[in-house]
């Protein structure tokens, strides 16, 4: 059993299983989501029994950090490595001395988008609770240096479910992450500094506004019709762009709160102006953001970035049917750490030998 796949309210409860004080479970939580500890020998307010029932039956699990590649712009791009040997990665992102950390929830991921470099690989396994937590651990662990938490556990101020995988098809194990995340006796940070990516998993948005976690909702539209979704986004097979905007209708907002949609711009592909007029009138009625990103190209990929100003002339379009949008800024891509760039090659069966590769 690991904790960290127990939502951090819940420890308390846990121990009292366990026949511990429920006392411990919240001291526990302490040192694990406030101080970054998940090493039990180093808790010295449990006694000793308790530690070392902690640290035989590895209840505190976390990936190791392999490696961290350092952007130029100052992003920084972690390889973690699971216990089965595939290695996922997260990415730091800074923002006027705060940060924000991009987590993955797959190994892989299994949607298909043809302008993401983590397609390619396929679905490997879903990430456990414990794994999308670790990489929050091990990111406050780097930033704090020599393996030491930073000593202000929410310099990472906010938190975005848009690294490998497609987090609305690993729901259940998101939920927890996401209570741990946010509850007080957890990492503590507001629903409102989280956000949810999804290309569009209309039951599972359904379920994520049902949970009422009070999270951010992020939609990758990427086109103004079916059929050029389709051919760039085959999940468009399964789910009509209208049947994800009244999904979206329905999610739960609070005043002043808006559904963003992502629209990665492909150079000659969507990105002509007859394309934003029809994506203006397909959002015109909608509480709304659009976030433009331009496309971030990786070896082998079948894309352009689109040239010269055609990502403002875009946008301009958008916002003459006021909607607000936003060009996305590319952070990291000389790591391949920015959006859609995220990939570790050669990543094996468990159980299979494993030859690591820096990606550069």
């Amino acid at each position: 059993m690991n904790l960290l796949d127990i939502p951090a309210g819940l420890w308390a409860e846990k121990f009292r299983e366990l026949g511990e004080p429920p006392y411990r479970g919240r001291q526990t939580a302490h040192w694990v989501f406030r101080k970054g500890v998940t090493d039990p020998q180093a808790m010295t307010n449990l006694p000793p029994s308790t530690r070392t029932r902690l640290e035989e039956e590895e209840m505190l699990g976390i990936p190791s950090l392999e490696s961290a590649h350092i952007s130029v712009d100052g992003t920084q791009k972690l390889a973690l490595r699971l216990a089965d040997s595939p290695v996922i990665e997260s990415v730091l992102i800074p923002r006027k001395g705060r940060m924000t950390l991009c987590l993955s929830t797959q190994a892989g991921c299994g949607i298909g988008c043809r302008f993401c470099r983590t397609a390619a690989m396929g679905l490997i396994r879903n990430l456990s609770p414990s794994e999308i937590l670790g990489q929050w651990i091990q990111a406050m662990r780097h930033l704090g240096g020599s393996g030491e938490p930073s000593t202000d556990r929410l310099l990472i101020d906010h938190i975005v479910f848009m690294g490998m995988g497609e987090p609305l098809a690993n729901l259940d194990a998101l939920v927890v992450a996401i209570r741990s995340l946010t509850h007080p006796e957890g990492i503590g940070l507001s629903p409102r500094r989280i956000t949810v990516s999804t290309s569009g998993l209309v039951p599972k948005m359904r379920l994520l506004g049902e949970a009422n976690l009070g999270v951010q909702l992020a939609v990758s539209l990427c086109a103004p019709d079916d059929l050029l979704r389709r051919e760039i986004m085959p999940v468009g097979r399964i789910y009509s762009i209208a049947e994800i905007l009244e999904a979206c209708r329905e999610f739960p907002l609070k005043n002043r709160e808006r559904v963003t949609f992502e629209y990665v711009l492909l150079g000659g592909k969507n990105d002509r102006p007859e394309q934003a007029r029809a994506l203006g009138r397909l959002l015109a009625p909608f509480r709304s953001k659009v976030n433009l990103i331009p496309f971030n190209p990786f070896p082998g990929s079948p894309f352009e970035r689109p040239e010269g100003d055609v990502v403002q002339v875009f946008a301009d379009i958008l916002s003459g049917f006021h909607i607000t949008a936003t060009i996305r800024k590319s952070m990291g891509p000389d790591v391949l750490a920015a959006c859609g760039q995220l990939a570790r090659e050669n990543i094996p069966a468990a159980g299979s030998e494993y030859r690591e590769e820096t990606v550069s």
